[in-house]
């Protein structure tokens, strides 16, 4: 329900009011936040905070498509060196050529991917020295 401003009560005093009943009832009570001081006051002004906020909160990031690839090849190249077999080392790698191979072909957004498919049967020739097979 809203309450209407009462005649001859400036528009000051009738938020006040407004304020103090509501502490008075509790509404105020338990708010996250409260009683604490801003957060990031004495940074510059981002007009992208609240975008950076959210992400931070839900934990979410965002690369370029280039750079997203990258970051999913070197992952890749990782799990692959540590492969419990050879063919899951290929199983691996393979969908990872096929998605830089179609980079390459249709360049992605962002920086310059400065990626090459991994040769798969020297990285299984590597695999096998480390594991002795």
């Amino acid at each position: 329900m809203t309450e209407r401003k009462p005649p001859g009560v400036t528009f000051e005093s009738w938020i006040d009011r407004q304020i103090r009943e509501a502490t008075e009832r509790g509404e105020f009570a338990g708010l996250p936040g409260a009683g604490k001081p801003l957060p990031h006051l004495d940074q510059p002004y981002d007009e992208m905070w609240w975008i950076k906020d959210k992400m931070s909160r839900e934990h979410l990031s965002y690369l370029p498509p280039s750079l997203a690839l990258r970051k999913e090849a070197e992952d890749a190249l990782e799990a692959a060196a540590t492969a419990p077999t050879e063919a899951a080392l290929r199983r691996i790698l393979t969908p990872v050529n096929e998605r830089i191979r179609a980079a390459l072909r249709t360049p992605l957004e962002g920086p310059p991917l400065n990626l090459v498919p991994f040769d798969i049967d020297e990285a299984a020739r590597k695999w096998r020295e480390q594991h002795g097979s």
